[in-house]
């Protein structure tokens, strides 16, 4: 795993690659820490959603941050 930093920085740069492909760019590239980097395309957009959904897993798990569990409420 990587440092809170790293994985904030990468998260940028995927959302940044989103918008790019989202406002009708052909082809975007990610970098993936030091394993080199990544080539999306616009048919990519949900494995690119699914990257970002994971950096921010991993985010809020170095941060510590507890879930919520349910509220129940009572009349």
């Amino acid at each position: 795993m990587s440092d809170l930093s790293t994985l904030r920085q990468r998260l940028v740069e995927a959302e940044s690659a989103l918008h790019r492909l989202m406002i009708g760019e052909l082809e975007v590239t990610v970098s993936v820490g030091g394993y080199g980097a990544t080539t999306y395309a616009q048919s990519d957009i949900n494995k690119l959603n699914a990257y970002i959904a994971k950096l921010k897993i991993e985010i809020a798990a170095k941060e510590r941050r507890p879930r919520r569990g349910p509220l129940f409420m009572r009349f």
